[in-house]
C-alpha cells in the first residue's frame, strides 16, 4: 500500500519537474524562433525544399532557442525575483536550482550547435551560435546599462530567418535573407517597446533600462516606434518587387503593415497604456500574420 501511495505521488512530482523545465525554456519565444527559422528556410529553398534538412534545422533550433532563453533566466535569476511578472518562474521560486539551470542551459545550447554543424551546415550553426552569444553576452547585459538594448537585443531576435535560410542554401550572401532580418528587427522594436511601456515600473524596480531615460512624456518612445514601423512597410513590400513573392504577398503585406503602423500611430498620438497595449496586441498578431501570407503565397 505504501508503495502504492509513493508512485502516486511521484507522478504529480515528475510532471510538475517536467513543466518547470518546459516554462524555463520560454516555449511561446522558442516557438516564434522556430516559425521565423521555418520561413528563412521555405524562401531560400526557392520552391525545392529539403524536408529531411528542414527536419534537422528544426531540432538544432529548438535546442539552441530553448537553451538561449533558459541561460538568459539563469544570468537573470535574481532579477526576476524583483519583478511581479516574473518572480513566479522557476528559479526565483527554486523550484529548479541554479546549478541545474545552468547544466540544463548549457546542454542544449552547447547541443544544438553541435547538431546543426553536423547535420544540417557549419554555416547554420555558426549563425545560431552568433544569435545565443548576442542575446546572452550582449543584450542581456545591456538592459541594465542603456535603452540602446532594445536595438542589439532586435538582432539576435532577427537572426531565425537567417539562420533558416542558412540551413536550407549553406550561404547568407541573397539579399533576400537580410530583407527577412530587416522585417523582424524592424517589428521587434515596437514590440519590445510596447511592453517596456506597460511594465515599466517592473522594469525599473530589477534596474532595467528599457525606456529613454526620463522620457517622461514618451514623445522619443514615440517617434522610436512610429519610424521603425514606417520603414517596416517599403522593407517588407520588397520581397515582392525583388522577386521572392507573389501579389498575394504583397497584398497581405501591405494591409498588415498599414494595420500595424495604425496602432503606433495612436500610440505617438496619445502615449497612454491602452495604447501600449494595443500596439503590443497588434505586434503580437503582425509576424505570424506576415509568416502565414508568404507560406500561402510560396505553398499556393
Amino acid at each position: 500500500m505504501k508503495l502504492t501511495q509513493d508512485k502516486t505521488l511521484s507522478r504529480p512530482l515528475f510532471s510538475q519537474t517536467i513543466s518547470d523545465y518546459v516554462e524555463l525554456t520560454k516555449p511561446g519565444i522558442t516557438i516564434l524562433v522556430l516559425a521565423s527559422m521555418a520561413i528563412g528556410f521555405l524562401l531560400g529553398s526557392a520552391g525545392s525544399v529539403d524536408y529531411l534538412l528542414l527536419m534537422h534545422a528544426v531540432i538544432g533550433t529548438v535546442l539552441i532557442a530553448a537553451g538561449t532563453a533558459a541561460h538568459n533566466q539563469y544570468i537573470e535569476r535574481d532579477l526576476d525575483k524583483l519583478m511581479l511578472r516574473t518572480s513566479k518562474r522557476p528559479l526565483p521560486t527554486e523550484k529548479i536550482t541554479s546549478t541545474h539551470a545552468l547544466i540544463f542551459s548549457m546542454s542544449l545550447i552547447f547541443g544544438g550547435l553541435f547538431y546543426l554543424i553536423f547535420t544540417v551546415n557549419m554555416v547554420a550553426g555558426l549563425v545560431s551560435a552568433a544569435t545565443a552569444f548576442s542575446y546572452l553576452a550582449m543584450y542581456t547585459p545591456m538592459k541594465r546599462v542603456s535603452f540602446s538594448n532594445v536595438w542589439i537585443g532586435a538582432v539576435p531576435g532577427a537572426l531565425p530567418p537567417v539562420g533558416g535560410w542558412a540551413a536550407a542554401t549553406g550561404t547568407i550572401t541573397e539579399p533576400g535573407v537580410w530583407v527577412l532580418f530587416a522585417i523582424v528587427f524592424l517589428w521587434q522594436v515596437p514590440h519590445v517597446v510596447a511592453i517596456a511601456w506597460l511594465c515599466n515600473e517592473d522594469y525599473t524596480r530589477a534596474g532595467f533600462r528599457m525606456l529613454p531615460k526620463n522620457d517622461t512624456s514618451g514623445i522619443k518612445t514615440g517617434w522610436v516606434n512610429l519610424l521603425c514601423l514606417l520603414v517596416l512597410i517599403p522593407v517588407s513590400l520588397s520581397l515582392y518587387f525583388m522577386g521572392y513573392n507573389g501579389m498575394i504577398y504583397l497584398i497581405g503585406a501591405l494591409l498588415s503593415g498599414a494595420g500595424f503602423l495604425y496602432y503606433g500611430v495612436k500610440f505617438f498620438l496619445k502615449r497612454d497604456k491602452t495604447n501600449a497595449k494595443l500596439l503590443m496586441f497588434a505586434s503580437i498578431f503582425y509576424l505570424p500574420i506576415v509568416w502565414i501570407i508568404i507560406l500561402i503565397d510560396v505553398l499556393f
